[in-house]
């Protein structure tokens, strides 16, 4: 099963991909948004996976059915099967990490928004089961977030108003 014969699988995908667009055009056209965007989204799924691997962890072992390389199947069927809850923690943590830091400035943001590449880069292989393009277009988004030149944090203007100083207050 691939996930193009399930509904649901298709519908997830479509909605997700829009997102993601959404995402990549505000990244390119108004930081602030795209970054409360990826917050929003990054925190969801981070609560969500974390619900998930405490409630019903071998939920996630579906996803192997879905992945369109081989080694990244038995993964799942293999190793993971046994180890799901702490991974998954593992990766809700981050994902979390990463929702955070887009509230954040300097090397804390720029961290998050490289973890956030990595992630989606590593997710791609599970097809339809991440949602597929969505991880690509969202690691684009995230590189453009990263490479601006001015990070700052997200609710701080970066066009605040500062008033010059005077020759005489400056004097006194």
């Amino acid at each position: 099963m691939n996930g193009w014969n399930n509904s649901e699988y298709v519908t997830a995908l479509i909605i997700s991909n829009l997102v993601v667009l959404i995402i990549l055009y505000f990244s390119i056209r108004q930081q602030r948004v795209a970054r409360l965007l990826m917050f929003l989204l990054f925190m969801w799924a981070g609560i969500t996976n974390w619900y998930v691997a405490t409630h019903n962890p071998e939920a996630y072992l579906q996803y192997a059915d879905l992945a369109f390389i081989a080694w990244y199947r038995d993964f799942i069927n293999g190793w993971f099967r046994n180890n799901a809850l702490w991974f998954i923690g593992l990766i809700a943590t981050g994902q979390l990490a990463i929702a955070i830091s887009m509230l954040l400035k300097g090397w804390m943001f720029r961290t998050g928004a490289l973890g956030g590449m990595i992630f989606l880069l590593a997710i791609t292989p599970l097809g339809v089961g991440a949602g597929f393009p969505f991880p690509l277009i969202g690691a684009l988004a995230f590189y453009l977030l990263y490479r601006r030149p001015f990070v700052d944090y997200l609710w701080r203007s970066e066009y605040t108003f500062r008033p010059k100083r005077s020759k005489l207050s400056a004097q006194a």
